[in-house]
């Protein structure tokens, strides 16, 4: 979309507007920002959203709200659809302002696919008035789900984030990490938890976590990921990913849109 597109597009005159777009396998979308809130959902695909804030995956099922203004690259893991709405202020209501992963019902899904075929200048009284109203409403209602990594913003501790991003792995403890910041065990403890709301164990796990589902998106087995990120066997690795999403790996693997 170009920066005339774009402006046309943020200047119509309706509060919900939608578009659907299709992506190539590994597109990015470099960093950019728009004046509406965004809920940003892949009816194929994955998508990965990154800000100066945290990290974002949103796999099947479930789509990411960007309130307006954030600053936000996208990335796509595998071949892409997806289908964006983007609300005024005066819609968005309870959905806040920071970025989260929402889980999309089977109504909020089919409500998102045919918002894209809504006119951008709908007939607010009419039936598409009344389907861009209802998709605000169930957006309003659906569940926040786990899927954030919150970013450092301390340098030091960003660059050694980084680091552990490229290779993430759930054998890595605190202590080497402390030593590598030439700071003591507690002192270290504070500060990480103070620039990411979580503890060591918890962000290092989430970074786990985030990490496989685009693999088990692109459908590696299980029984590799596990092994690669750390984990004695695909049991262990599979239990911890029950116990945070609420579903087998094996539901994330190859998933593909009939």
């Amino acid at each position: 979309m170009t920066q005339h597109d774009a402006d046309a597009f943020e200047a119509v005159p309706r509060p919900v507007v939608s578009r659907a777009n299709v992506y190539p396998a590994s597109f990015e979308l470099a960093t950019h920002r728009h004046r509406r809130g965004q809920l940003l959902y892949a009816s194929r695909g994955t998508v990965a959203v990154t800000t100066p804030f945290g990290a974002w995956i949103a796999p099947p099922e479930r789509a990411v709200w960007i309130p307006g203004g954030t600053p936000h690259s996208v990335r796509m893991i595998g071949a892409v659809n997806t289908n964006s709405v983007y609300l005024e202020t005066m819609v968005t209501g309870a959905l806040g302002e920071a970025c989260r992963v929402l889980s999309v019902s089977p109504l909020l899904r089919a409500l998102l696919v045919e918002a894209a075929a809504v006119p951008r200048e709908y007939d607010p009284a009419g039936r598409d008035g009344l389907l861009m109203s209802l998709v605000v409403a169930e957006i309003a209602r659906a569940p926040t789900v786990p899927l954030a990594l919150p970013l450092p913003t301390h340098a030091a501790l960003s660059a050694r984030c980084a680091r552990f991003l490229e290779r993430p792995t759930v054998t890595e403890a605190i202590d080497g990490w402390a030593d590598d910041l030439s700071m003591h065990r507690r002192s270290f403890t504070r500060l990480f938890r103070r620039e990411t709301g979580m503890s060591f164990a918890q962000w290092r796990q989430q970074a786990c976590l985030l990490s496989a589902l685009p693999r088990l998106a692109a459908g590696e087995l299980v029984t590799a990921i596990a092994l690669d990120l750390g984990y004695e066997s695909a049991t262990s690795f599979s239990t911890m990913f029950r116990r945070a999403l609420g579903k087998a790996p094996s539901a994330y693997r190859g998933v593909q849109e009939p």
